[in-house]
């Protein structure tokens, strides 16, 4: 059956290394364990990706451990002038040494060096992360104290094989988290408020082939006042069983079959349509900043593009109710990675 919904506890992995029970859940139910997995140690993927966005400005915070190398990154994104920062880490070898969570409702994800210090804490529907980034950009440093709220809600949770042998993807990403805090970005300073800011949560946890192309969009906001978040993607292994679409509407999930972006490859800047199979998520994306980020070591290489704007159109509900989505801040990644 498409789109075949997880309900029950279990190990996500069975002996041989392979996913017991492809498919998606509202919750982290499948308990990833390192030990389970039949691939070697360099090639184990493990984030904690977070994307906090006020109307005018964002930070989006990676915590990774991909194998042999390390990826700790930030980026300051100002969608009033429609421009961004990121700067990037990528130590050698970590291989499971940062010891990231097997879970994503507790535990602490940390990275340090003497110019970098990322921090997520996570402990009982709260998500505390913080950041000191000395010459960020330039002689600017970057810091922030952000506190996100984890209300009881659904979230998106897909366990999926790839064709090739123990080699898959688990992932969960949390939507509409009301954000507060603060960025200090030089010598300007930033406030985030939880009655109108939001965050989204990508964490993820596999083994991956060591060349492939994602497709992945993420949006929070508010619909009748009441909170609203996406999350859409392609391109992430065998998709029989599930896909990740889904709208997050008032705490609740309402769960989409297969998407499609339609964009230029040449100037990710003109405008986008999003189509649906099952015809219920139909928009227009208006961009108004791509953020660029290419890192090619010949081996290993990530070629990033995430593309920020607006998002306006038509959602329909599990319930057949129809509802307008206008100008939804949101960001969009097409990224091919070697690594």
């Amino acid at each position: 059956m498409r789109n075949h919904e997880v309900t029950t506890k279990q190990r996500l992995l069975d002996e041989q290394g392979q996913i017991a029970e492809p498919g998606w859940s509202r919750k982290l139910l499948q308990e990833y364990r390192r030990e389970d997995i039949k691939a070697p140690k360099y090639r184990i993927k493990e984030w904690d990706y977070y994307l906090v966005t006020a109307k005018d400005f964002g930070i989006a915070m990676t915590i990774g451990d991909l194998g042999y190398m390390g990826m700790e990154s930030v980026s300051f994104l100002d969608f009033k002038d429609c421009k961004e920062h990121t700067e990037s880490v990528m130590p050698l070898m970590p291989m499971g040494r940062m010891h990231l969570p097997s879970h994503s409702g507790a535990g602490v994800s940390e990275y340090k060096d003497r110019r970098v210090h990322l921090k997520a804490e996570v402990e009982k529907g709260i998500r505390h992360i913080t950041c000191v980034f000395r010459k960020f950009d330039g002689n600017r440093d970057l810091s922030f104290d952000i506190v996100l709220k984890q209300p009881e809600m659904d979230s998106m949770v897909i366990a999926t094989p790839w064709d090739k042998k123990h080699h898959f993807y688990y992932n969960q990403k949390v939507n509409c988290m009301p954000a507060s805090g603060w960025v200090q970005y030089g010598e300007k300073r930033y406030e985030f408020h939880p009655e109108t800011d939001f965050a989204t949560l990508d964490w993820g946890r596999g083994v991956w082939p060591y060349d492939n192309i994602w497709h992945w969009g993420t949006g929070n906001g508010l619909i009748n006042d009441k909170p609203f978040g996406l999350n859409l993607g392609y391109g992430f292994g065998n998709t029989t069983a599930a896909s990740e679409n889904i709208v997050i509407y008032d705490g609740k999930a309402h769960k989409l079959d297969d998407v499609t972006f339609h964009f230029q490859n040449d100037d990710l800047l003109k405008p986008w349509k999003i189509t649906s199979s099952d015809g219920r998520f139909e928009m227009d994306f208006e961009p108004i900043l791509d953020r660029v980020n290419e890192k090619d070591l010949k081996i290993i290489a990530s070629i990033q593009h995430q593309v920020f704007g607006y998002l306006s159109g038509i959602v329909v509900l599990d319930d057949g109710t129809k509802l307008p989505v206008d100008r939804l801040l949101c960001g969009i990644e097409v990224i091919r990675n070697k690594f």
